[in-house]
């Protein structure tokens, strides 16, 4: 099954046009995407958005990501542009077996309640609970990073985690909700979302302190197509973020989440066939950005520069590293430019994510 896997991966398919097969040259993305549905046998990687964030830049949609293990899909984060990008990809809300959250960022979770809100009744719906995963509150907030005066909004809760954003949004919206409930039928979507904030083990992490210390990795669920697991990462001042790995008959993929160069990574990902990572391109950013000198330092020591994910991957013993998340994220910088940093002390294969690509396993 390893040399399939390689194999396979080895001609991954890309819906964005870079490097397309040969079925679909003269398809756009899009009418790819429709034409070539998601198999229902097997592990496929589904790129629906590779954009860092959170401000949206023409090119690509938000980050969010589909793992399909035999015909049932799980979500990885739910950026902007995920609504569209799911029903594009010819995905279904039937099939849809978990969301996972990896930290409480806007770019990772704009349209997770647009997707739950739009979707609990009506066309291409939800037909049963879904179960969604992700931080709880933080606990504390950071100091301004700058000597201006920064208010608090929400004084009593101003650390909320995924069950207060998933009730609020619900409370926020409840005229339309019960509109749709008495009007046309549709279920009470209280009794279709069950969110689960994840349990930190007992590892002295916290939102002031060391936020990733060296650990194990942990269980968050497991059913009959994946097992899933989880470990805190370095992306601070962001408290929890969580990388996820999910193992299946057919292979195993690791997704970072956000994270600065963080020993846990390597612990997660160990021995993995697909590395999901973040990437951002310092020296572009720090050139061409035109960023305040407090955004500048948090990408510095929040995120990881793409010449530095290679010798992670190599050190994890993955297979192929999937470069996703991209900063910039504006056409300007070409996937040879991104592979061309990946590659250093990496000498596995490289995927540069486009939205809409596929890879199976």
């Amino acid at each position: 099954m390893k040399t399939t896997r390689r194999r396979l991966l080895s001609s991954a398919v890309t819906l964005s046009g870079v490097a397309a097969a040969a079925p679909l040259v003269g398809l756009s993305a899009r009418a790819a995407a429709r034409e070539l549905p998601v198999p229902s046998v097997g592990t496929h990687l589904v790129l629906l958005g590779t954009a860092a964030g959170p401000v949206p830049m023409a090119g690509r949609r938000g980050i969010c990501t589909a793992l399909v293990v035999d015909g049932r899909t799980y979500l990885i984060d739910v950026g902007r542009g995920a609504v569209d990008q799911f029903e594009t990809a010819g995905l279904s809300m039937g099939t849809l077996g978990g969301i996972f959250v990896t930290h409480l960022h806007s770019d990772h979770l704009a349209d997770l309640y647009t997707l739950l809100w739009l979707r609990f009744g009506g066309y291409n719906s939800m037909t049963h609970p879904v179960d969604i995963y992700g931080p709880g509150p933080a606990g504390a907030l950071p100091a301004p990073s700058s000597d201006r005066d920064v208010d608090t909004i929400n004084r009593k809760n101003s650390t909320p985690g995924l069950a207060d954003f998933l009730a609020k949004s619900m409370e926020a919206t409840a005229y339309d909700l019960n509109i749709r409930m008495r009007d046309e039928a549709w279920p009470d979507i209280r009794t279709m979302v069950r969110s689960h904030e994840i349990p930190l083990p007992d590892v002295d992490a916290g939102p002031l302190g060391n936020m990733a210390p060296a650990m194990k990795p942990f269980k968050v669920m497991a059913d009959d197509r994946v097992r899933v697991s989880a470990i805190l990462v370095q992306h601070p001042p962001v408290f929890p973020s969580f990388a996820f790995r999910f193992d299946t008959d057919h292979g195993s993929v690791v997704f970072s989440g956000d994270t600065t160069v963080t020993p846990n990574m390597v612990t997660l990902a160990q021995g993995a066939d697909v590395l999901v990572h973040e990437v951002i391109d310092l020296q572009a950013v720090e050139q061409f950005g035109n960023l305040t000198p407090e955004q500048l330092e948090h990408h510095r020591r929040s995120h990881t520069d793409v010449t530095k994910v290679g010798p992670i991957a190599r050190e994890a013993g993955v297979a192929t590293l999937v470069l996703n998340h991209l900063a910039p994220s504006t056409p300007a910088w070409s996937d040879a430019i991104w592979l061309a940093k990946a590659q250093q002390g990496f000498t596995g294969k490289v995927i540069v994510g486009n939205d809409l690509m596929r890879v199976p396993l």
